[in-house]
């Protein structure tokens, strides 16, 4: 058995966002993190609602997925650059290029800075041929640089509510080749 980290992007995850489909399938399973700043995302504020999660998590079951989308995908990989935890995988979808003209600069000052070093765990980056986030050339990059698997899946925007993908079984499906390893 499997525990997971749900880590949303800015606002969270509505109920028909993937993420939130998949943590009513998950039941207890799933813990989805709870910082204080959605709309005007702080990343200390993100790492620590991580951090609180992720113990959550680990109590239930030694193996944890972070399951991350968008902005959340920056704060796991702050997080497990200074946590390094043992047992853990880390799913990145989408995550938005802060350099990129799309990124939420005001909204999200304090993710600007952030790059792609290399990751304490296995870990498996999904992106979309045409995210208005992120390009398919920086989502490689974002890849290369944090040692992840990287698979494009085609013309699906930025893979959240709008995207209609409903419970998305390819989602869940490169999830278990992250799980399952």
């Amino acid at each position: 058995m499997v525990a997971y980290v749900i880590i949303p992007g800015i606002d969270g995850s509505d109920e028909r966002h993937w993420q939130s489909l998949w943590e009513t399938q998950w039941g207890a399973s799933a813990v989805r993190i709870a910082p204080a700043s959605w709309s005007m995302p702080d990343l200390s504020d993100w790492v620590a609602a991580i951090q609180s999660a992720y113990e959550t998590a680990s109590r239930r079951d030694s193996q944890v997925a972070l399951v991350a989308h968008s902005l959340g995908c920056w704060a796991a990989a702050h997080w497990l650059d200074r946590a390094r935890p043992d047992g853990v995988g880390a799913f990145l979808v989408a995550p938005p290029n802060p350099q990129g003209p799309a990124f939420p600069r005001h909204n999200a000052s304090t993710f600007l800075d952030q790059s792609a070093r290399p990751l304490p765990c296995r870990s498996l980056l999904v992106a979309s041929d045409n995210d208005p986030y992120c390009d398919p050339t920086t989502s490689a990059s974002f890849a290369h640089g944090w040692q992840a698997q990287l698979h494009l899946i085609g013309r699906h925007g930025h893979l959240n509510s709008d995207s209609d993908l409903g419970d998305w079984q390819t989602g869940l499906d490169l999830l278990r080749t992250l799980v399952d390893h």
